[in-house]
């Protein structure tokens, strides 16, 4: 069997995956539907600055607007989040792609835009040697090969609008169960002119947009946005469980980022994590192809890695879906009163709560065994 890998699809985990993959010799190679890399671009782009240097990106040039804490808001309370050095950026996503394709070239990969690829095309690249199914939320890859399914999915919407924000430096989240239910409405600078309103709902609980015109239309938001100018807007479906397998051992399959649902529940944000799942993923079938390895070992490494963070991220999401506005509010006002704002400032890791857990019981924090070397 050739030494091969065929990853499908050419977004960030996708290109992640490939990087790794040709910078560790293996005959790489992308292929993506679309003829323009990142193009729609439908998600957010807020992701950490621990979570960044985790995967190795070189994001710079990417880099809109910087953040360095947040103001939670729920039923007329607001709890503020600050922190002196930064905690996250928001990043051009489009760019941050083109980034990621550029690296996994330089590398040695190569990547084939405007290709769909087919059942029959699968079977073909699976028989000689591996397929990485990197194709979003809605996978091709883990329909054809059966690999169990996504339960939870989150629909999101959201603008963005030509005009400032009081403080460029923070995010505005705000808990509302009667509009946003399932996750919370958003006001992020995007830069120092440019602002992103956004909503995420549960996929049972109606319609994004609907959410999202009710969200607008409440007054502190309304004033916000004014009669600035709408520069672009869109929906996107973002898995929030991890499908029950994520390899296919026979066929020589695996999955990663959207595609196995490695996704935080707690904000939908799943570059980070599907990303590093990329990496253990490309240094299992290295293992594979040089000394005979499991490629299940992809996934029970992911699983030992990762689970007690993703467990803490949808307990998290568990209590504020069901708690409500009025035990929300309450929530903040003890949480402001025993100076958890200020810790989360200090000691939070938007990625890995383990680590936040970590320090609030004084342990030692544990190292993320992803070798990126």
């Amino acid at each position: 069997m050739e030494e091969k890998v065929s990853v499908i699809g050419g977004g960030t985990a996708g290109l992640v995956t490939a990087r790794r993959l040709a910078k560790l010799g293996i005959n790489t190679v992308v292929y993506d539907q679309k003829k323009v890399l990142g193009e729609p671009v439908r998600a957010s782009g807020i992701l950490s600055v621990k979570g960044l240097e985790r995967i190795g990106i070189s994001y710079g040039s990417a880099v809109t607007n910087t953040l360095h804490g947040a103001r939670i808001h729920a039923n007329g309370r607001t709890m503020n989040i600050y922190s002196k050095p930064a905690v996250a950026h928001v990043l051009d996503r489009k760019h941050l792609n083109d980034i990621c394709h550029d690296e996994a070239v330089a590398e040695g990969a190569d990547v084939l835009l405007g290709k769909r690829v087919t059942g029959r095309e699968l079977d073909g690249f699976s028989s000689e040697g591996v397929v990485v199914g990197a194709d979003g939320a809605v996978s091709e890859v883990a329909r054809h090969y059966k690999i169990g399914s996504i339960k939870n999915y989150l629909l999101t919407y959201k603008a963005e609008y030509n005009i400032g924000h009081d403080d460029h430096r923070v995010v505005d989240v705000f808990f509302d169960s009667g509009v946003a239910k399932g996750l919370f409405g958003w006001i992020c600078p995007n830069s120092k002119d440019i602002l992103e309103v956004g909503i995420g709902i549960d996929s049972s609980s109606g319609n994004a947009l609907a959410s999202f015109n009710r969200f607008t239309s409440r007054k502190e938001i309304s004033d916000m946005v004014g009669n600035a100018k709408k520069i672009s807007e869109g929906a996107s479906i973002i898995p929030v469980s991890l499908r029950r397998h994520i390899v296919e051992v026979k066929s020589r399959v695996l999955l990663v980022g959207d595609a196995a649902g490695q996704v935080k529940p707690s904000t939908g944000g799943g570059i980070i994590y599907g990303s590093l799942a990329g990496i253990l993923a490309a240094n299992t079938i290295k293992n594979y192809f040089e000394h005979g390895g499991d490629l299940y070992e992809y996934e029970r490494t992911y699983r030992r890695t990762f689970m007690l963070d993703m467990w803490m991220h949808a307990m998290v999401k568990s209590f504020y879906s069901g708690i409500g506005n009025r035990g929300m509010g309450l929530t903040l006002k003890i949480l402001e009163g025993l100076g958890f704002g200020r810790f989360l400032g200090r000691y939070g890791d938007m990625d890995m709560p383990s680590e936040m857990a970590r320090n609030l019981l004084g342990l030692r924090s544990r190292n993320l065994k992803v070798s990126l070397g």
